[in-house]
């Protein structure tokens, strides 16, 4: 049986280098490379996704996975864990035809690339059809993958694995029945905090210089990893050894940039600590994209958003910015920064507000893909539901509908991850409270090793050998995602801020 083990991970590791190097060049396109190159790397990705599924889906990996899962190892060994994860996805991948894999990745390239210029251009209609064949495309995947209680599950699945639609619903309706209200209540104090401060012009190369000092602080390590601009932040990993993110910084909204930076950098810090054994493998990444957002949006709120955070931080800041910053206080930076305020974009938005962000846009994918919303008549929605749930009408549709990146990507499933995230990163950051009772006091000598090493001993390192449940319970001792320590974190932070 070694040799069969020894077979399947060389043919693995071959697939994972085709599927890295798709990876370079989707970051290449992202960073580096000029308009006019994108319909000859959407060709090249086509090429490099349809060789790795074809590859992957072949009879003689079905027969060796079958034949080692008849080996009774220990199921908390790599070799067990690597059959049974490669096996999940190996049963998923091989209903998706290679001409399917072939025109998505095709499209999602060029729908990035049509999604910037019609971005740009402030103007829907230019995206219009490209959507429309992403959808569609999505819509084949679910049909083919199958699904038991509806179409959206066969998607969720792909970045959520094992979690229905209905579950996400019912955290999301327990989360809506605090937050909107919470929001109501805030504001009805809104001028209790002013963050006039933040709304001064901030130059690009300081907030640059300074989002570089955070980064590496906090751990990331720029010897296996780096940082660049892009339209919209994102990671992504070419190996445990090569770990990229980027930000995106504008002059007159401070600090989203740094912000973008912390949290770019909890996903970039994930694959960097990930095993080394593992490296090559398809257990070498986060176990869920939930998972992974609980981290990035630990290191970005709960540690960036945290006054003991800015204890330490906040004089470099006074001296990166003397002008803006020199006179204001630390107390005030720091109710400026987690100043709750409705609005229009995501990425941008506060603690409180984030989440209705996410419900906004998992609800208009379910119509997109149920087919109840034409695309035609997606803006209209969606600047109905930013009324709904936000109070605010976008301008236009750069500030509404096509803010974000994702689904010209062809990632629909992808928006709930990052409220479940949410959640995840209080149950793990409240355990870590546990176990190290003083790293407030350690965030305010600037001190941050210690957060890591707890994150890669019990999270990092496991890469995809464990589900998310299984990381709860092993981790945070519960049995599955639970919103009530998010809420209480929640409501104790901004009760002290708002005198509530």
């Amino acid at each position: 049986m070694q040799e069969k083990l020894n077979t399947l991970k060389s043919k693995l590791k071959d697939i994972t280098n085709l599927q890295k190097a798709a990876a370079v060049l989707i970051w290449d396109q992202e960073v580096n490379m000029p308009p006019g190159g994108a319909e000859a790397r959407a060709e090249q990705l086509a090429t490099l996704q349809k060789l790795s599924h074809e590859m992957f889906v072949s009879d003689e990996i079905g027969v060796l996975l079958g034949d080692l899962a008849q080996v009774d190892f220990d199921y908390d060994s790599d070799d067990a864990a690597l059959i049974r994860v490669t096996r999940r996805d190996y049963d998923k991948t091989r209903k998706l035809s290679t001409e399917l894999v072939e025109e998505m990745s095709r499209t999602f390239a060029l729908g990035q690339h049509v999604w910037a210029k019609a971005r740009q251009n402030k103007n829907f209609a230019e995206f219009q059809d490209t959507l429309a064949k992403v959808v569609d495309l999505n819509i084949q995947a679910a049909e083919a993958y199958g699904y038991d209680e509806c179409l959206y599950d066969a998607l969720l699945d792909d970045f959520e694995p094992n979690m229905k639609t209905s579950e996400v619903r019912t955290v999301f309706d327990e989360l809506k029945a605090t937050l909107v209200p919470l929001v109501a209540q805030i504001s009805e104090r809104v001028d209790a905090v002013d963050n006039s401060l933040l709304q001064q012009n901030y130059p690009n190369q300081a907030q640059w210089d300074f989002s570089m000092v955070a980064l590496e602080a906090i751990g990331f390590d720029l010897k296996r990893g780096r940082q660049d601009k892009s339209t919209h932040p994102f990671s992504i990993s070419f190996s445990v050894n090569d770990s990229r993110v980027t930000t995106r910084i504008s002059e007159d909204t401070f600090p989203s940039s740094l912000f973008s930076t912390l949290h770019e950098g909890g996903h970039g810090m994930y694959e960097q600590n990930i095993g080394q054994s593992l490296d090559g493998t398809p257990l070498a990444g986060g176990t869920s994209l939930g998972v992974h957002e609980s981290q990035s949006r630990m290191w970005e709120n709960i540690l960036g958003r945290s006054q003991p955070f800015w204890q330490f931080y906040y004089p470099q800041l006074q001296n990166a910015f003397p002008d803006q910053l020199g006179q204001a206080d630390m107390n005030q930076f720091y109710r400026a920064i987690n100043k709750v305020e409705p609005s229009l974009i995501r990425v941008e938005a506060d603690e409180v507000t984030y989440n209705l962000h996410v419900f906004l846009r998992f609800e208009l994918e379910q119509e997109l893909l149920e087919q109840r919303l034409k695309i035609a008549d997606l803006p209209a929605a969606w600047n109905a539901k930013m009324e709904e749930y936000l109070g605010l009408t976008p301008p236009d549709d750069a500030l509404g509908v096509l803010q974000d990146v994702h689904w010209s990507g062809g990632m629909m499933g992808y928006f709930p991850t990052y409220t479940l995230g949410n959640i995840m990163s209080v149950q793990f950051y409240n355990q870590t409270l546990k176990e190290i009772p003083d790293l407030p006091q350690q965030f305010a000598r600037g001190e941050f090793g210690a957060l890591l090493s707890w994150f890669t001993e019990n999270i990092h390192q496991h890469g995809r050998k464990y589900t998310a449940n299984e990381l709860l319970k092993r981790v945070a001792g519960s049995d599955t995602i639970d919103a009530k320590p998010y809420l209480g974190y929640i409501q104790q932070k901004f009760g002290e801020i708002y005198n509530l």
